[in-house]
């Protein structure tokens, strides 16, 4: 039977719900325009692990997850996965609970996340850039690095603080209690003064990347995580020599 269950053949499976979605899979790796493809990632699992319960069960997380990220953030601009999906296997093999049963936790964790902040809830967050790529974690760090710098950005200590910040977040709006979370005249929330139409975050956010101030290269599997760059400022200043329009509410 193991060769029925050819790992690239199951993860090609997510490049087709990408093909049919026809989402330009953008990268923000400076040296190349698209994402890695799913079927290669599986090659790379496959290379890491050949147990194929483990390879399978992966497979449907990231199934599981890619699916949340298209129904939830729909107009998406980048799509790296590599980091979080070596940070995943890494953690799952050395997982006290064991790896299947992490494997399944973290998909739900990502899952719910995806949901909390998209469209779906009055959060209505656009993309996924903050999350996937590592600003949010860069900033959570910062106010505690001696106890949270060793925190990777995909543990699930640090989804459980977003899970609960979207919690809080969202009884705030109801309460009419944010100031910086206001809607846009495009119906989504930007917490940010400069304008984050495609266009805006496309330009800004490869800038970034080619400037190497993106907390987490997602696109690269290897990646180390740096957190003590002071982003969020390094962000509003491009912003401004980017020539990148306020927001419009």
């Amino acid at each position: 039977m193991k060769q029925d269950l050819k790992p690239n053949h199951t993860f090609q499976f997510i490049d087709k719900i990408l093909a049919q979605q026809s989402v330009n899979l953008l990268s923000l790796n400076p040296q190349k325009t698209l994402i890695t493809s799913f079927a290669e990632l599986g090659s790379v699992i496959a290379e890491k692990n050949d147990n194929i319960q483990i390879i399978a069960t992966i497979q449907e997380t990231l199934e599981s997850i890619v699916y949340a990220q298209l129904q939830n953030f729909p107009e998406n601009i980048f799509w790296d996965f590599d980091f979080m999906v070596s940070s995943m296997l890494r953690q799952a093999l050395v997982a006290e609970e064991g790896t299947i049963t992490f494997l399944n936790l973290f998909g739900a964790k990502m899952v719910s996340l995806t949901e909390m902040f998209g469209i779906k809830t009055e959060i209505r967050f656009r993309y996924v850039h903050d999350f996937m790529y590592g600003f949010e974690w860069a900033r959570w760090v910062q106010k505690e690095p001696h106890n949270r710098a060793h925190i990777e950005p995909f543990s699930p200590v640090f989804l459980d603080y977003l899970l609960a910040k979207g919690k809080e977040l969202l009884q705030r709006i109801n309460h009419g209690q944010v100031v910086c979370y206001k809607l846009c005249d495009t119906g989504y929330r930007n917490p940010f003064s400069f304008s984050r139409e495609p266009e805006d975050e496309y330009r800004l956010f490869t800038y970034l990347a080619q400037e190497q101030l993106i907390p987490v290269a997602v696109w690269n599997w290897n990646a180390s995580p740096v957190w003590n760059k002071p982003f969020q400022e390094m962000r509003q200043q491009l912003a401004l020599k980017l020539n990148i329009q306020p927001q419009r509410h």
